[in-house]
């Protein structure tokens, strides 16, 4: 599923399931709480801190999908065509930091 259709089908979703989005503020919240679950998984299972019984079932995957499905509420509602913002990043970074990686001894 490509951007355009993902924020499609989020809309469509909140249209039928929820009420109506949440406001920016709230999801930008929701969104900091969802990056903070992402965060504790790869801190214990892919970090130094040990990983406790009650985390060893959550599913990475599932949360990094909360995460995208909070960036495209506020994408939605904020009128960000993500797809279209989503390419001109790439085509920045690819001018600014082609270059810069390839030279970079830390990354060799």
């Amino acid at each position: 599923m490509d951007l355009k259709n993902a924020q499609l089908a989020v809309d469509a979703w909140i249209k039928e399931h929820g009420v109506r989005y949440f406001n920016e503020l709230t999801n930008m919240a929701q969104l900091t709480e969802e990056v903070g679950e992402v965060a504790r998984i790869i801190a214990r299972r892919y970090g130094e801190q040990s990983e406790k019984e009650s985390d060893k079932h959550k599913d990475l995957g599932e949360e990094l999908a909360d995460v995208i499905f909070v960036v495209l509420c506020l994408a939605n509602q904020t009128g960000v065509d993500l797809e279209d913002a989503f390419n001109k990043k790439l085509d920045k970074k690819t001018q600014r930091d082609h270059d810069r990686h390839h030279s970079n001894k830390k990354l060799q």
